[in-house]
């Protein structure tokens, strides 16, 4: 068989300063560099994209302060406890006063000078007990209840108290902390259940000295077109339904001294659906605050009805407007409760006035003074 010879090829010499002069391989070593310098990055903080970066921090000490049985009625009937020893969520246990957390990116602020005495740190000791999805609130052996201990405290002066609850909370973290940061501690605050981070935020707020509200979604009028979400509880649903979504609501966090409705135009009108929420609202020892929708329901628990939400129409002298109403009823009835979402013009609007209120003879009370037994 012939053999067929192949040219022979050398390698050419090359100059390593010449290389190294070249602009093409400075580009080629500052990408290798820089691709160097992601690789060392995603390996110290985590995976990036889909993965979940953490913030490690050791919460020994401040568990250690929690009152007694609380890592017990985390655990649910089935699985894990909802909380981790080295991981900071805003949606697991609060830490300890100066302990360090994760408050979306940011570190949790320092307390504004409006914040006055912070609340209590939630839970407290007898007011807890475990559910099938996390702690449920009860009352006290001693007869005390959630809507009284976990209420901001409040003495009257004898002048006419104005009230207000801003809601919506929990969903926007810009409008949240500008609402626990920049508002009176007087005025209550509503929290979205579907919101992460939601029992964070709720000690954030309760550390300014607000008290809570957590806002029960509840079917309206054009529902499906209008789904207030999973845990709606429904006009039709049967009692034992509506209960067992109440308590998933009520097992997503702690610290709050009674419910708000979220919608719920239909299902406030139907005697059955009521009555079952009522009933476990009651049992429970928490209050019920609606937003104007609920005013001839009763149920035997702690009740307030907002006269007026101060932005219907949203601008600044509709909701001045809006505010002075309020001020005109408390005068002529001794109280006013309204209501507001946090929406940016609100936020600032209600900042201006509950400064200035007290000036034209009002007291700023928290919406739990304003409730009564019906």
């Amino acid at each position: 068989m012939p053999t067929i010879a192949l040219p022979q090829f050398k390698m050419p010499r090359v100059d390593p300063g010449a290389v190294l002069k070249s602009p093409a391989a400075g580009l080629t070593a500052a990408g290798l560099l820089f691709a160097g310098a992601v690789v060392a990055l995603v390996n110290l903080l985590g995976p990036m994209g889909g993965g979940a970066t953490h913030v490690r921090i050791p919460l020994d000490e401040p568990l250690r302060s929690a009152p007694a049985g609380w890592r017990e009625a985390l655990k649910p009937a089935h699985g894990e406890a909802h909380i981790y020893k080295d991981v900071v969520r805003l949606s697991e246990r609060p830490l300890a006063p100066g302990a360090a957390a994760n408050f979306g990116g940011a570190s949790p602020p320092t307390p504004s000078p409006l914040a006055g005495v912070g609340l209590p740190v939630a839970p407290i000791a007898g007011f807890y007990a475990p559910g099938p999805g996390g702690p449920l609130p009860i009352i006290a052996q001693d007869g005390r209840t959630p809507a009284q201990v976990y209420a901001r405290p409040f003495t009257p002066n004898g002048r006419p108290k104005v009230s207000l609850v801003i809601g919506g909370l929990g969903l926007n973290q810009r409008a949240t902390r500008q609402a626990i940061e920049t508002l009176r501690p007087e005025i209550t605050l509503s929290f979205v259940v579907y919101a992460e981070g939601l029992q964070g935020w709720i000690d954030m707020a309760r550390a300014h000295g607000h008290e809570v509200l957590l806002e029960t979604p509840m079917e309206p009028l054009d529902y499906p077109d209008n789904d207030p979400g999973p845990y709606t509880l429904m006009a039709d649903g049967q009692p034992p339904e509506t209960v067992k979504k109440l308590e998933w609501i009520l097992s997503r966090a702690t610290g709050y001294f009674g419910l708000t409705n979220y919608l719920g135009s239909r299902f406030l009108g139907v005697d059955t659906a009521y009555n079952a929420f009522a009933s476990s609202v009651k049992g429970r020892g928490l209050a019920f605050i609606d937003d104007g929708a609920a005013a001839r329901r009763g149920g035997g628990m702690a009740r307030a009805t907002a006269e007026r939400v101060i932005d219907d129409k949203l601008s600044g002298p509709a909701i001045d407007q809006q505010l002075m109403a309020l001020e005109g009823g408390a005068l002529q009835r001794g109280q006013a409760l309204g209501s507001g979402f946090a929406y940016p013009i609100t936020l600032e609007k209600v900042a201006a006035w509950a400064n200035e209120v007290e000036q034209r003879g009002y007291q700023l009370a928290p919406a739990s003074a304003l409730t009564v037994r019906k």
